[in-house]
């Protein structure tokens, strides 16, 4: 389990495999103790569509970004 671990580290998608769990977390958290229960909310009166928007907003938030790249074509444009 450690290993899978430290191998998902390395990889690119790290960040947004976390903050979707995180997402997807949260969302069911909104949902049990927030969420609408007469089933007006269209979001939050079932616990599978507040976690899967929770889910997509970890995942929108989590998404790598391009930053490094750019960095680094900065970085050797300006060492030229």
């Amino acid at each position: 389990m450690k290993k899978f671990l430290f191998d998902l580290k390395k990889k690119k998608y790290f960040k947004l495999i976390l903050f979707s769990i995180v997402g997807f977390i949260g969302g069911y958290a909104y949902y049990y103790f927030i969420g609408c229960y007469n089933g007006s909310c269209p979001i939050t009166s079932k616990w599978y569509t507040s976690s899967l928007y929770g889910l997509l907003i970890g995942a929108i938030a989590g998404f790598p970004s391009g930053d490094k790249k750019n960095q680094e074509n900065r970085n050797e444009r300006s060492q030229e």
